[in-house]
């Protein structure tokens, strides 16, 4: 069963900058101009909002970009999107495996591997069947409706992110009906390859938001990218303001996407005991790029401060924060 698409509340948004893509080697002089003209796009990218903003003096070069954008985030969501019945990932889960796999299909898996490893498991693209299964729950009932606890347990035999086989353009995933989603890393792996193409077309100075939000090079007036942290209030305000240069942030709030009125049964899943309330209201995560920082930010909802500690250990360039039950304050967590 695949439920329908779901709109996911934003907890990290873009913050006084005036500009969200800007320059290229020759019109330097440009970005400092504040009558550069402005393209703007906002929409949605696999069920996230998503933005991107070009200055550029050239506006007709700037709509080219973004159009190649949004045709490279369309080439993405037939791979990744569990919505559209043609995607790449949904033949892969009705069939059990797929040959000659999209190549994106199979490095983000392999990455996926690589980051519930990192976690102990924390993360795995495999908790599928648990949203099929608590989702199911939910439409039988107004209020919170929580599997019992046998139906969790047998469902959790079809989780395992080491069931997943992975040989050159074949994927097989190896107990019977297993079910991927990639909900909690394809955004910001959509996030990186839009920033990527955006390089190779000459620009150095970009912010980037498909999902997940990425920095490029410095803003106009050669600032730093500003990126601001928010609660989980319905209507959040930001409780932390991060400089962004040549990093990505991201987000997981269980209260993005909530299945039960008092939020107490959420879109995040735990791989280990299939509960659905996440240790934190929040988590916030600081990487290299925007593909393991969405990642990270989904693993952490369930990991300890101390479990936290020790990936940020294998990464100088990781940060990450924490919004407790218990307080309205972002605590950040150091290697």
């Amino acid at each position: 069963m695949t439920s329908t698409p779901v709109s996911r509340r934003r907890f990290i948004g873009i913050v006084a900058a005036t500009s969200a893509l800007t320059g290229v080697p020759w019109a330097a002089k440009a970005m400092q101009a504040a009558t550069t003209p402005l393209s703007s796009w906002q929409g949605v990218a696999l069920g996230a909002d998503a933005q991107l903003h070009i200055h550029h003096p050239d506006p007709a070069f700037a709509q080219l970009l973004i159009d190649q954008a949004l045709s490279e985030v369309q080439r993405l969501e037939r791979i990744f999107s569990l919505y559209q019945k043609d995607s790449a990932l949904r033949r892969l889960n009705r069939d059990g495996y797929l040959k000659n796999a999209p190549g994106d299909l199979t490095r983000l898996l392999l990455e996926s591997k690589r980051i519930s490893e990192l976690t102990d498991g924390a993360f795995d693209p495999t908790v599928q069947v648990l949203w099929d299964l608590y989702s199911q729950a939910a439409q039988r009932s107004d209020t919170a409706s929580i599997p019992d606890a046998a139906q969790i347990k047998q469902t959790l035999q079809q989780v395992d992110h080491q069931a997943i086989h992975i040989q050159d353009d074949t994927i097989e995933l190896q107990r019977p009906g297993m079910a991927l989603t990639l909900n909690g890393i394809a955004q910001g792996y959509i996030t990186d390859r839009i920033t990527e193409q955006l390089k190779q077309a000459g620009l150095e100075h970009a912010l980037v938001d498909m999902g997940e939000i990425r920095g490029l090079g410095m803003a106009p007036g050669n600032r730093p990218w500003r990126v601001g942290l928010a609660g989980d209030q319905a209507e959040p305000v930001s409780l932390l303001r991060l400089d962004v240069h040549n990093q990505a942030v991201s987000t997981s709030s269980g209260s993005g996407t909530a299945l039960s009125r008092d939020g107490t049964v959420t879109h995040l899943f735990n791989p280990a005991n299939g509960q659905a309330r996440p240790l934190y209201r929040s988590v916030s995560v600081v990487a290299g790029n925007a593909t393991i920082a969405d990642a990270l930010s989904t693993a952490f909802s369930w990991m300890s401060p101390q479990e936290i500690t020790r990936v940020l250990a294998s990464d100088p360039s990781l940060r990450a924060w924490v919004l407790p039950y218990d307080g309205n304050q972002l605590v950040a967590l150091h290697s």
